[in-house]
């Protein structure tokens, strides 16, 4: 038995060794996984846009909200009255608008008045200017007393100021109708801005009601009736629970054959025995230390080199039996499949693909 024994044992070892060694080339070397893993969703952070007391609360803790749905109801009461304080100024300006019209109507009548006023005067002087000249001619004939003719003379003199008074009336009558539009446009502009005023005092009353942008649970919920809320205030957050994904930390070193599109297999620790099948979305631009509010400053003498992280976004696919009951912020672990081309470049790829070589470079 014993001799069995020390014959069975080493082929069994050097059978367990091939076969783990061909699993390793052939699977596990292709394999790049993760635990720096957490689920995530793109929280909609509900504030108001106006300030003022809180009327009416319309969501509790952790209710599911449609898009749409009404939250909060802000106390409207000094809203109304701005918009009925911007819709009187509306109405006056309106009303002087209309009031310009008629004082048009009215100038272009004292404008025909002015220029009928010309003719007559233009009329008159011509009558008068050929009786001048008639009365010339028989002075010098002594056929018209030395009287009459001075008449005549002065006549025609006031008759050239009358059509000189008339013709400057009609000039300030037309210019007056100039001033006239001009202030009309000056009004019809207060108008639009009242008009303004108005809508931005009926958009503060409507943003009294606080909705639902999206649809989602709600959670983290601050605003209470009563409570005096400024614009900007954080009321509550509404998370779209069937839009989770997963951002994986993989290091730098394990990038390398990653592509958008290949297989990840996803482990919620919150679930042991269900695993969801996703697959690689995007990369992240820079490394996660870069995001931090203190990006580290390497350019110092005592340096030491620390391998970096990069967030990879995971989609996960909407027939999932767990979407819908994953939370974000849950621990996972994601595995990569990197035997699987993908439908995208890499991070090293990409830069091998679109960088020229230094063999390629011209030379300078």
């Amino acid at each position: 038995m014993r001799k069995l024994l020390f014959i069975i044992l080493p082929v069994v070892v050097l059978a367990g060794g091939v076969s783990g060694g061909w699993y390793w080339w052939n699977v596990l070397r292709f394999l790049q996984s993760t635990d720096d893993a957490y689920v995530q969703s793109d929280v909609s952070l509900i504030s108001p846009k106006v300030e003022g007391y809180i009327k009416k609360v319309k969501v509790a803790d952790n209710q599911e909200v449609a898009e749409g749905a009404v939250l909060f109801v802000i106390d409207d009461r000094d809203f109304k009255a701005k918009v009925a304080q911007a819709d009187a100024a509306v109405a006056i300006e309106e009303a002087s608008v209309v009031s310009y019209d008629s004082r048009l109507k009215l100038q272009q009548a004292m404008i025909d008045q002015a220029a009928a006023t010309v003719a007559s005067t233009e009329a008159d002087l011509a009558r008068v200017q050929q009786d001048y000249k008639r009365y010339s001619a028989l002075m010098s004939t002594d056929f018209a007393s030395r009287q009459r003719f001075e008449q005549a003379q002065a006549d025609a003199r006031k008759g050239e100021a009358a059509v000189a008074k008339s013709r400057a009336a009609l000039a300030a009558e037309q210019n007056q109708l100039a001033v006239l539009h001009s202030q009309q446009r000056e009004e019809q502009a207060k108008l639009q801005q009242a008009r303004a005023n108005l809508q931005l005092a009926q958009n503060d009353l409507d943003n009294t009601v606080i909705r639902a942008p999206i649809s989602g649970v709600a959670g983290n919920r601050a605003g209470q009736v009563g409570q005096y809320v400024k614009a900007g205030t954080q009321l509550l957050s509404l998370v779209p629970l069937s839009r989770v994904y997963v951002t994986a930390n993989f290091k730098e070193t394990q990038l390398t054959h990653m592509r958008p599109g290949q297989l990840a297999a996803v482990a919620v620790d919150a679930y042991p025995d269900l695993t969801i099948d996703g697959h690689i979305e995007s990369f992240a631009p820079a490394s996660g230390a870069e995001f931090s509010l203190l990006p580290p400053d390497n350019a110092t003498g005592n340096f030491t080199k620390i391998v970096q992280r990069v967030p990879v976004r995971v989609a996960l696919p909407a027939s999932s039996p767990l979407i819908g009951r994953l939370r974000p912020g849950l621990s996972v672990t994601v595995t990569v499949d990197t035997r699987d081309t993908g439908d995208g470049d890499g991070l090293v790829g990409a830069a091998q693909a679109k960088s020229p070589s230094l063999d390629s470079a011209p030379a300078r």
